[in-house]
Protein backbone atom coordinates (compact mmCIF):
# COMPACT_ATOMS: atom_id res chain seq x y z
CA UNK A 1 0.00 0.00 0.00
CA UNK A 2 1.29 3.63 -1.07
CA UNK A 3 1.51 5.61 1.46
CA UNK A 4 0.64 9.63 1.45
CA UNK A 5 4.21 11.08 1.35
CA UNK A 6 5.06 7.53 -1.25
CA UNK A 7 2.05 8.78 -3.53
CA UNK A 8 3.60 12.38 -3.07
CA UNK A 9 7.25 11.80 -4.39
CA UNK A 10 5.36 9.37 -6.86
CA UNK A 11 3.83 12.15 -8.66
CA UNK A 12 7.03 14.76 -7.76
CA UNK A 13 8.25 12.34 -10.13
CA UNK A 14 6.22 12.19 -12.91
CA UNK A 15 5.59 15.99 -13.51
CA UNK A 16 9.00 15.88 -13.22
CA UNK A 17 9.39 13.83 -16.06
CA UNK A 18 7.04 15.58 -18.15
CA UNK A 19 8.72 18.84 -17.53
CA UNK A 20 11.61 17.47 -18.53
CA UNK A 21 9.88 15.98 -22.02
CA UNK A 22 8.52 18.85 -23.05
CA UNK A 23 11.61 21.74 -22.48
CA UNK A 24 13.38 18.99 -24.52
CA UNK A 25 10.90 18.70 -26.89
CA UNK A 26 11.08 22.83 -27.21
CA UNK A 27 7.36 23.42 -26.26
CA UNK A 28 8.11 25.11 -23.07
CA UNK A 29 11.19 27.30 -21.68
CA UNK A 30 12.17 26.31 -17.71
CA UNK A 31 11.82 30.11 -17.32
CA UNK A 32 8.18 29.98 -18.40
CA UNK A 33 7.36 27.11 -16.02
CA UNK A 34 9.73 29.31 -13.22
CA UNK A 35 7.04 32.24 -13.54
CA UNK A 36 3.88 30.21 -13.59
CA UNK A 37 4.90 28.88 -10.20
CA UNK A 38 6.12 31.91 -8.72
CA UNK A 39 2.86 33.38 -10.31
CA UNK A 40 0.69 31.39 -8.11
CA UNK A 41 2.76 31.13 -5.25
CA UNK A 42 3.59 34.35 -4.94
CA UNK A 43 1.55 36.90 -6.60
CA UNK A 44 -1.78 35.37 -7.12
CA UNK A 45 -3.56 33.41 -5.04
CA UNK A 46 -5.79 33.60 -1.63
CA UNK A 47 -3.21 37.18 -1.13
CA UNK A 48 -5.20 39.32 -3.78
CA UNK A 49 -8.45 38.07 -2.84
CA UNK A 50 -8.05 39.18 0.94
CA UNK A 51 -6.54 41.89 -0.45
CA UNK A 52 -10.01 43.13 -2.22
CA UNK A 53 -11.95 42.26 0.60
CA UNK A 54 -9.79 43.94 3.03
CA UNK A 55 -10.06 47.32 0.67
CA UNK A 56 -13.70 46.85 0.25
CA UNK A 57 -14.41 46.90 4.01
CA UNK A 58 -12.24 50.14 4.65
CA UNK A 59 -13.61 51.75 1.58
CA UNK A 60 -17.09 51.97 1.01
CA UNK A 61 -16.90 53.55 -2.56
CA UNK A 62 -14.40 50.57 -3.60
CA UNK A 63 -16.97 47.82 -1.64
CA UNK A 64 -19.84 49.60 -4.14
CA UNK A 65 -17.67 49.25 -7.39
CA UNK A 66 -16.99 45.49 -6.30
CA UNK A 67 -20.49 44.66 -5.77
CA UNK A 68 -21.60 46.90 -8.84
CA UNK A 69 -18.94 45.08 -11.69
CA UNK A 70 -16.01 42.91 -9.85
CA UNK A 71 -14.68 42.20 -13.16
CA UNK A 72 -15.00 46.05 -14.30
CA UNK A 73 -12.80 46.65 -10.89
CA UNK A 74 -10.02 44.10 -12.01
CA UNK A 75 -9.69 45.62 -15.80
CA UNK A 76 -9.26 49.35 -13.71
CA UNK A 77 -6.98 48.06 -11.81
CA UNK A 78 -5.00 46.43 -14.60
CA UNK A 79 -4.69 43.33 -12.56
CA UNK A 80 -2.45 41.37 -15.61
CA UNK A 81 -1.36 38.45 -13.30
CA UNK A 82 -4.83 37.79 -12.22
CA UNK A 83 -5.91 38.16 -15.55
CA UNK A 84 -3.36 35.51 -16.88
CA UNK A 85 -3.96 33.14 -13.86
CA UNK A 86 -7.54 33.33 -14.68
CA UNK A 87 -6.62 32.72 -18.31
CA UNK A 88 -8.08 36.08 -19.69
CA UNK A 89 -9.86 36.73 -16.85
CA UNK A 90 -10.88 40.13 -18.33
CA UNK A 91 -13.00 38.12 -21.04
CA UNK A 92 -14.67 36.19 -18.19
CA UNK A 93 -17.23 37.86 -15.56
CA UNK A 94 -16.52 37.98 -12.40
CA UNK A 95 -19.35 38.36 -9.30
CA UNK A 96 -18.69 39.48 -5.88
CA UNK A 97 -21.61 38.76 -3.46
CA UNK A 98 -21.89 40.13 0.33
CA UNK A 99 -22.76 38.40 3.21
CA UNK A 100 -24.96 40.68 5.62
CA UNK A 101 -26.64 39.46 8.84
CA UNK A 102 -29.46 38.88 6.81
CA UNK A 103 -27.68 37.04 4.10
CA UNK A 104 -25.04 34.18 3.91
CA UNK A 105 -23.98 33.26 0.35
CA UNK A 106 -21.74 30.39 -0.65
CA UNK A 107 -20.04 29.16 -4.25
CA UNK A 108 -19.99 25.81 -5.79
CA UNK A 109 -19.58 24.67 -9.23
CA UNK A 110 -22.15 21.66 -9.56
CA UNK A 111 -21.02 21.11 -13.29
CA UNK A 112 -16.72 20.64 -12.61
CA UNK A 113 -14.80 22.77 -10.21
CA UNK A 114 -14.78 26.48 -11.52
CA UNK A 115 -13.26 28.82 -9.58
CA UNK A 116 -11.73 32.31 -9.16
CA UNK A 117 -8.37 30.39 -8.91
CA UNK A 118 -5.78 33.82 -9.57
CA UNK A 119 -7.84 35.58 -6.58
CA UNK A 120 -8.25 32.83 -4.06
CA UNK A 121 -5.88 30.40 -4.92
CA UNK A 122 -5.78 26.51 -5.19
CA UNK A 123 -9.05 25.36 -4.58
CA UNK A 124 -9.80 23.05 -1.49
CA UNK A 125 -9.72 19.28 -1.72
CA UNK A 126 -13.39 19.24 -0.71
CA UNK A 127 -14.92 21.55 -3.00
CA UNK A 128 -13.97 19.61 -6.10
CA UNK A 129 -15.75 16.71 -4.20
CA UNK A 130 -18.72 15.38 -5.93
CA UNK A 131 -20.94 15.14 -2.33
CA UNK A 132 -19.93 19.01 -1.91
CA UNK A 133 -21.20 19.63 -5.31
CA UNK A 134 -23.92 18.26 -5.35
CA UNK A 135 -24.99 18.64 -1.28
CA UNK A 136 -24.38 22.62 -0.98
CA UNK A 137 -27.60 23.25 -3.40
CA UNK A 138 -29.62 20.66 -1.98
CA UNK A 139 -28.66 21.22 1.46
CA UNK A 140 -26.22 23.93 2.16
CA UNK A 141 -27.49 24.62 5.60
CA UNK A 142 -26.50 21.04 6.78
CA UNK A 143 -23.53 21.62 4.32
CA UNK A 144 -22.37 24.81 5.88
CA UNK A 145 -23.11 23.22 9.65
CA UNK A 146 -20.54 20.23 9.10
CA UNK A 147 -18.24 23.34 8.41
CA UNK A 148 -19.32 24.96 11.48
CA UNK A 149 -21.27 27.53 10.03
CA UNK A 150 -24.36 27.54 12.23
CA UNK A 151 -27.03 30.35 11.02
CA UNK A 152 -30.09 32.13 12.43
CA UNK A 153 -33.45 30.79 11.37
CA UNK A 154 -34.24 34.50 9.45
CA UNK A 155 -30.78 34.28 7.60
CA UNK A 156 -31.17 33.32 4.25
CA UNK A 157 -28.66 31.50 2.60
CA UNK A 158 -27.86 31.57 -1.32
CA UNK A 159 -26.20 29.55 -3.13
CA UNK A 160 -24.36 30.49 -6.42
CA UNK A 161 -23.45 28.02 -8.94
CA UNK A 162 -19.90 29.01 -11.00
CA UNK A 163 -19.79 28.41 -14.46
CA UNK A 164 -16.62 28.13 -17.41
CA UNK A 165 -17.88 31.70 -17.63
CA UNK A 166 -18.51 33.41 -14.83
CA UNK A 167 -16.83 33.21 -11.04
CA UNK A 168 -18.08 34.04 -7.74
CA UNK A 169 -16.27 35.04 -4.44
CA UNK A 170 -17.64 36.01 -1.63
CA UNK A 171 -17.10 39.59 0.72
CA UNK A 172 -17.66 38.23 4.05
CA UNK A 173 -18.64 40.34 6.92
CA UNK A 174 -15.90 42.27 8.68
CA UNK A 175 -14.92 40.53 12.03
CA UNK A 176 -16.25 42.95 15.03
CA UNK A 177 -13.85 44.80 16.89
CA UNK A 178 -11.13 45.29 14.12
CA UNK A 179 -11.50 49.03 13.69
CA UNK A 180 -7.97 49.87 14.77
CA UNK A 181 -6.71 47.39 12.12
CA UNK A 182 -4.45 48.37 8.75
CA UNK A 183 -5.69 46.76 5.30
CA UNK A 184 -2.80 44.54 5.61
CA UNK A 185 -3.76 43.57 8.89
CA UNK A 186 -7.28 43.08 8.15
CA UNK A 187 -6.43 41.15 4.59
CA UNK A 188 -4.18 38.55 6.83
CA UNK A 189 -7.41 37.44 8.67
CA UNK A 190 -9.43 36.62 5.80
CA UNK A 191 -9.59 32.69 4.48
CA UNK A 192 -10.52 30.81 1.43
CA UNK A 193 -12.93 29.27 3.05
CA UNK A 194 -14.18 32.80 3.77
CA UNK A 195 -14.07 33.64 0.24
CA UNK A 196 -16.13 30.82 -0.89
CA UNK A 197 -18.50 31.49 2.10
CA UNK A 198 -18.19 28.02 4.18
CA UNK A 199 -16.86 30.01 6.97
CA UNK A 200 -18.26 32.61 8.04
CA UNK A 201 -16.52 34.32 11.38
CA UNK A 202 -13.08 35.06 10.01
Amino acid sequence: MTTPAGKRQELTTRVAALENALTAAGKVATADIDDTVDLYTNRLGPRLGAAMVARAWCDDDYRRALLADATGVLREEDLGDAARGNKGLPFLHLVVVENTPAVHNVVVCTLCSCYPLALLGAPPRWYKSDAYRARAVREPRAVLAEFGVRLEAGTSVRVWDSTADCRYMVLPQRPPGTEGLTVDELAALVTVDSLIGTRRRL
